[in-house]
């Protein structure tokens, strides 16, 4: 013989599987996981330190600064 069935706890774990096969439908259409979008953020971040990191400062002052209006 069969145990007693909870139909409103049949129902519901039927919306949330529906729920999560539109939600897994919907991650595939329109574009990247959010692992994804946290790994090209976190690799854009990496690159423009690295950028800046190679920037050359003129801490000694031997080029003059750019003048509006100066003669070219």
């Amino acid at each position: 013989m069969v145990g007693v069935v909870n139909l409103n706890r049949v129902r519901k774990a039927r919306d949330r599987a529906e729920k999560r096969r539109k939600a897994d439908a919907n991650a595939a259409f329109h574009g990247l996981s959010k692992a994804q979008k946290e790994l090209a953020r976190a690799r854009a971040e990496k690159a423009g330190r690295e950028h800046s990191g190679k920037r050359r400062d003129d801490k000694n002052g031997d080029d003059p600064p750019d003048e509006p209006g100066g003669s070219a």
